[in-house]
């Protein structure tokens, strides 16, 4: 090796130099981060030719002349171009860095153009002979790039000594150029792909510490705000945000008052006080994140000068409309940094606890809803059954005292279950107690004109079912069915399996169902029990059960109550 080729090698590794100090001040900046992964978005692709082109452009100004022609660090670019990019990227890019080459002149131009393009096709060969035996983390393995980066060089030497003219000049400048090019060239490339490569593992790294940390958060807070968003809860809350987060302190508040507050400068920060800090007033306020670091934007304690605490982020939470019921706020103590880290943690945090306030307060509603349903049930049927019952009593009285205290007792045992029950489920057996009941007093009302029968298989009396879901049904079937026929009829209550569920059928042979014409129509007719009954048991089950009816008018109604089957112990009396 002579004295000029160890001279050429060095000044080559400092223009490499160059190009690693340009990757480092990109790698601070998000235009990098596409270029850390394979290359697959038109965006990224534009990109990705446009940084490798600049560098094909930058290795060419930046070249040596030797010989009537420029030493130079051009297939780093080329190279790294194809390999990221992909084939046309890779072309597009040896295009670009050859043309421009060309243009400078010199005996060696065309050739140089040729053997960018050819360099950058070779990168993008290499890209898809990886991605199509599905090993794309061989792209980014250092060593490869450098054999890449080898190859293309020494093919960068051949088609010199193929194309240049005169030959005698070309073989002259291969054998200055050939070894201080292919080493620059070849460890350059490498030295970038590490860069690209260690940035990934930094971005993958924190991601996934990141992503770590923040299902850990929401694993252990979750549900803790759906029971209320009240001062215990936010202190349970806040404690969990303190060990997880490592800040100073974890304060909560409504849109008045502090609810929680751990960690430094608890004993002056206490629940239950007024807000006081204008930071917090502000975030409230315009429903904006406000970040106090302390420095810029100044923090002081309105409560103790001697405060500890020197840096504060406050985060709104959101309810219903967008509408701000709160916040949640980290503090860092005086000398000590905010993290982006917790910042970025902090602001999904509230995303997460003003979705769980959203969830509990529905579900409270959906619950009361519930409730408010079971009781328009009691107060549809309560009022005139009992009304219907005390004169059944007041006729029974005088003709057969020991009936009338049977009917009392069923009466004290129906409504004894009414107040008992919730929105809790039932076996069957103790529904058809329940309607039993009621079917005594009815039995008595019309003595001569109803009948009933039971005909429900014995495996079906430990199934479950909504509490109070029965007795409408039957109800209708008598006040709306047999009650209006002049010679009465017949009520029977059937169950059986049916497929991978069962069936529950009240069947009349009145045949007087009239279903509604409209949603809005009149609900005091026989639809609301048996809607109410179909809703609470979609909530419970599913759509694919429910209430069906079928009427044959005239002759017989039907309605059919379907239910999941669950295997459970037989019932023995």
């Amino acid at each position: 090796m002579s004295l000029q080729q160890i001279t050429l090698i060095v000044s080559l590794l400092q223009q490499m130099c160059v190009y690693v100090v340009i990757v480092y001040l990109l790698s601070k900046t998000p235009l990098f981060q596409p270029l850390t992964q394979v290359t697959i978005s038109l965006p990224n692709k534009i990109l990705c030719y446009l940084t490798f082109s600049a560098f094909c452009i930058m290795g060419t100004y930046f070249g040596l002349k030797i010989d009537n022609s420029i030493a130079n660090t051009r297939a780093t670019g080329a190279v790294l171009g194809g390999i990221v990019g992909g084939p046309v990227v890779g072309f597009l890019v040896g295009l670009t860095g050859g043309v421009h080459r060309y243009s400078l002149g010199g005996f060696t131009s065309f050739a140089c153009m040729i053997s960018t393009i050819a360099e950058g096709l070779l990168g993008g060969l290499v890209h898809r002979y990886f991605l199509q035996r599905r090993r794309p983390d061989q792209l980014f393995n250092p060593w490869i790039v450098f054999s890449v980066a080898v190859v293309a060089e020494c093919m960068q030497m051949g088609i010199i000594l193929l194309l240049a003219r005169p030959f005698d000049q070309a073989w002259h400048l291969v054998q200055n150029i050939a070894l201080p090019m292919m080493l620059a060239n070849s460890f350059g490339a490498a030295i970038l792909m590490r860069m690209l490569l260690d940035r990934r593992a930094m971005y993958e790294k924190y991601s996934v510490a990141f992503s770590a940390r923040a299902l850990k958060i929401a694993e252990r807070s979750m549900g803790i705000l759906n029971k209320g968003f009240n001062q215990e809860n936010c202190a349970q809350l806040a404690r969990i945000l303190l060990e997880e987060t490592n800040v100073g302190a974890v304060a909560l508040t409504d849109r008045e008052k502090l609810l929680a507050f751990i960690g430094i400068g608890e004993d002056h920060h206490l629940p239950g006080t007024a807000i006081t800090s204008s930071h917090t007033l502000r975030a409230i306020a315009n429903n904006e994140v406000v970040y106090a670091d302390g420095n810029l934007i100044r923090y002081h304690c309105t409560l103790d000068p001697h405060c500890k605490l020197g840096s504060t982020l406050v985060i709104p939470l959101r309810g219903e409309d967008n509408r701000v019921i709160g916040t949640i706020k980290l503090y860092e103590p005086k000398r000590k940094l905010f993290s982006s880290l917790n910042r970025t943690l902090g602001e999904g945090m509230a995303r997460l606890l003003s979705t769980q306030i959203l969830a509990g307060k529905y579900s409270a509603q959906s619950e009361l809803l519930a409730q408010s349903e079971i009781k328009l049930l009691h107060a549809q049927v309560n009022p005139h059954f009992l009304f219907n019952a005390l004169n059944t009593l007041g006729s029974v009285i005088r003709r057969d005292p020991e009936h009338a205290r049977q009917l009392v007792q069923h009466l004290s045992l129906f409504f004894r279950k009414n107040l008992r029950r919730g929105t809790e489920e039932v076996t069957l057996k103790e529904e058809l107690e329940h309607v039993n009941s009621y079917l005594q007093i009815e039995l008595a009302r019309f003595p001569d004109r109803l009948k009933v029968l039971f005909q429900v298989d014995d495996v079906l009396l430990n199934q479950k079912l909504p509490a109070f879901s029965l007795q409408p049904i039957v109800e209708n079937a008598i006040k709306h069915g047999i009650s209006q026929t002049i010679n009465g009829g017949t009520v029977t209550i059937s169950g059986q399996r049916k497929n991978d569920g069962w069936q529950l059928v009240v069947a009349d042979d009145a045949g007087l169902f009239d279903a509604p014409a409209a949603p809005d129509k009149d609900e005091s007719s026989n639809g609301l029990g048996m809607n109410l009954v179909d809703r609470r048991i979609k909530a419970h089950y599913g759509d694919q059960f429910g209430v069906q009816v079928q009427c044959q008018p005239d002759i017989v109604t039907q309605v059919i109550i379907n239910l999941p089957f669950s295997e459970v112990e037989p019932c023995c009396e």
